[in-house]
């Protein structure tokens, strides 16, 4: 059963990072792989309530590998940790099967009260560099959490969490407590503009947004001048005021997109 479960470790590793070439150097090279070991070995000992000697050998395996997993947490099959330097995964964390992370991570805690207080991660959830899950969160089957991103609010399962705070752009998902997603989903509606598709062209799905936004509003006020003009014929005393100008680059903080430099200077 142990080498069994070890077998599956070292494939794991093969099917998620293409620099891995032979079982041999994935078997002595890989920080990832040796703290999931390691821990292993310290989470059987932690059950066993040899606590001491569990929290002696994860401080062994930090040392040796840069990542700190406390021995008290759950770990399921086919875990992999890639680079693996400053993974931090606290006491009661539970990660589920065929999971991935990178560098940096951080599964912690909000508070210092005993009990629950770190993330559950169900099955297949991809955690990128640097992202902090705080609290006693589940993060959905099949999501992910992009790098860099804060997140202390339970994440839907196949949902992608991105931003200081997390927000849910998925693609057909709006975020419920976050209104401004949930405006930009109508937006979407009505330009007919894919606001939670990241292209290569754009990839950030705010800035994506705020550009489908200000075509829409451009659209409106078009219409609405077209409208004054038609007014102005059939009632001589109608006074259509000038709206204001909008200003892209002052609504944007002075950012620009080259998409939209190139199609004004056309």
């Amino acid at each position: 059963m142990m080498f069994s479960g070890m077998r599956e470790d070292v494939r794991a590793v093969f099917d998620r990072d293409p620099a891995a070439r032979h079982w041999l150097e994935v078997v002595t090279t890989s920080p990832g792989l040796h703290a999931i070991w390691i821990h292993r070995l310290a989470h059987g000992l932690w059950c066993w309530r040899l606590k001491w000697v569990a929290r002696l050998i994860a401080q062994t395996g930090r040392f040796l590998t840069g990542i700190e997993i406390h021995p008290g947490a759950r770990i399921g099959r086919r875990f992999f940790i890639d680079h693996g330097m400053g993974v931090v995964i606290g006491e009661t964390a539970e990660i589920g099967d065929d999971c991935t992370m990178y560098h940096g991570v951080t599964l912690g805690g909000t508070t210092w009260n005993p009990g629950k207080r770190h993330p559950t991660l169900r099955d297949r959830v991809v955690v990128g560099a640097g992202a902090k899950v705080l609290g006693p969160i589940e993060i959905g089957e099949g999501a992910r959490i992009g790098s860099n991103a804060v997140v202390t609010r339970p994440v839907p399962a196949e949902a992608t969490a991105m931003g200081i705070p997390a927000r849910f752009v998925t693609k057909g998902y709006a975020d419920p407590e976050f209104e401004v997603e949930k405006r930009r989903r109508d937006m979407q509606e009505k330009a007919g503009f894919d606001l939670y598709a990241l292209g290569d062209d754009v990839p950030d799905p705010l800035v994506r947004s705020i550009h489908a936004i200000l075509d829409q509003l451009h659209r409106v006020d078009q219409k609405m001048h077209t409208m004054g003009e038609h007014l102005g014929e059939v009632n001589p005393k109608y006074s259509d005021e000038d709206l204001p100008v909008l200003n892209e680059k002052e609504l944007m903080g002075g950012f620009v997109s080259l998409d939209s430099s190139l199609d004004k200077s056309e």
